[in-house]
């Protein structure tokens, strides 16, 4: 399998570009403060062969918990931390990992008055100063405001020259050892971004993943689309598959990611028709550890089972798991849920219908998709004429 010319980036003990083996990796889904349950669960993704683990950061209470699961897995497992709104955290989190990442879209949140630059350099400072490598991690849901402004309309755009911006930032502050990932939950945008990203910087290495893929098999599926379409062309350096699965299922996440690796080095392809939305297309985050309660997967599988009825129409369902994304990334779909700890938020499109207890979201759900499919002209004929029937 040809590959492109990126440069090598170091974390731990693995190596990611300059043609070394791809590198499968996953999160841990616990709570990253309740260290003996986040321990177990890297070490199980470590030994199903994810080369990097990472965890979530959001609190100073997590610092300490990270700072336990460093010294309980060093030399077992590569940690890389997932920096969420507190940028400044990274002065605390760099001494107990491999890897740090940023997004670019969360830089905004706290010390707004603050230049981005400034920000992206005190991160740099901190990954130069213990020897950890950057990951700027771009996603859809939460794209750099100042870059969307650009590209109304183009959320592709926007994502490929937030990545571009943030390249230049890193660099300029004289740091090389960085990889970087455009992710969304769409197949077609994950290819086409990092397509249009390689083109343009064809050494800096790429991290490979389709953002809330969703549930097996479905989001198994998804997921290889855009790999198979990426790695035969020789882009992407470091994968995840990031399905919705319960905390004991979460090494299945490396096993798939192993399985269509290996598949695309033998030669052996699947006929996946190219995504097109043409079909209900119902999308749910990764579990993690900001999940904020457990029954997010169990709603998740209600929504597919229920929505079975709806499949042949062209619409999206997003079930996100947290606050830190379920907002923003439920906006593009025509119905969406985002999870709190005792409630569930349903959207239809960008407005807001209500919060409803778990017991109660799914109905309200299906009277919304019911209404979705009647206002279709086609399915409007289709009813009219069953009644004339």
């Amino acid at each position: 399998m040809g590959r492109n010319p990126t440069r090598e980036v170091k974390a731990g003990s693995v190596t990611i570009g300059g043609g070394h083996p791809v590198v499968v990796q996953s999160m841990c889904a616990t709570k990253t403060q309740d260290v003996a349950a986040t321990c177990a669960q890297a070490r199980a993704l470590a030994s199903a062969g994810a080369g990097l683990v990472r965890v979530a950061v959001d609190s100073r209470a997590d610092v300490e918990g990270l700072a336990g699961i460093r010294r309980r897995t060093r030399g077992d497992v590569n940690l890389v931390v997932d920096l969420q709104e507190n940028y400044r955290l990274a002065e605390d989190v760099a001494p107990h990992v491999d890897k740090i990442r940023y997004n670019p879209g969360h830089l905004y949140h706290h010390e707004k008055e603050k230049p981005v630059r400034e920000k992206v350099r005190f991160i740099v400072d901190q990954a130069r100063k213990h020897g950890c490598a950057l990951r700027i991690g771009v996603n859809c849901g939460s794209v750099d405001p100042a870059a969307a402004e650009r590209f109304p309309g183009d959320s592709v755009g926007a994502t490929v020259q937030s990545a571009l911006e943030h390249v230049g930032m890193v660099e300029e502050a004289g740091f090389q050892r960085f990889v970087v990932s455009i992710k969304d939950s769409d197949p077609a945008k994950v290819v086409e971004a990092n397509v249009r990203f390689a083109e343009r910087r064809p050494d800096v290495p790429l991290h490979l993943g389709v953002t809330e893929a969703g549930l097996p098999p479905d989001g198994v599926v998804k997921t290889r689309i855009a790999f198979e379409q990426l790695l035969t062309r020789g882009i992407g350096d470091t994968i995840r598959v990031s399905l919705t699965l319960p905390n004991d299922r979460k090494p299945e996440e490396v096993h798939e990611g192993q399985r269509i690796l290996d598949d695309i080095v033998s030669g052996r392809f699947r006929s996946v028709p190219k995504f097109e939305n043409k079909h209900l297309n119902i999308i749910s985050c990764p579990s993690c550890s900001r999940v904020e309660n457990e029954k997010f997967v169990e709603l998740a599988q209600e929504v597919q089972r229920m929505s079975v009825y709806a499949r042949e129409h062209a619409l999206t369902i997003a079930v996100m798991g947290c606050r830190v994304n379920g907002p923003g990334e439920t906006d593009d779909a025509d119905l969406g849920l985002w999870c709190g700890p005792t409630h569930v938020n349903l959207k239809r499109g960008k407005e807001t219908v209500g919060a409803f207890r778990y017991d109660e979201v799914l109905e309200k759900l299906r009277v919304e998709l019911d209404g979705l499919i009647f206002a279709k002209p086609a399915a409007r004929e289709a009813m009219r004429k069953g009644r004339k029937g």
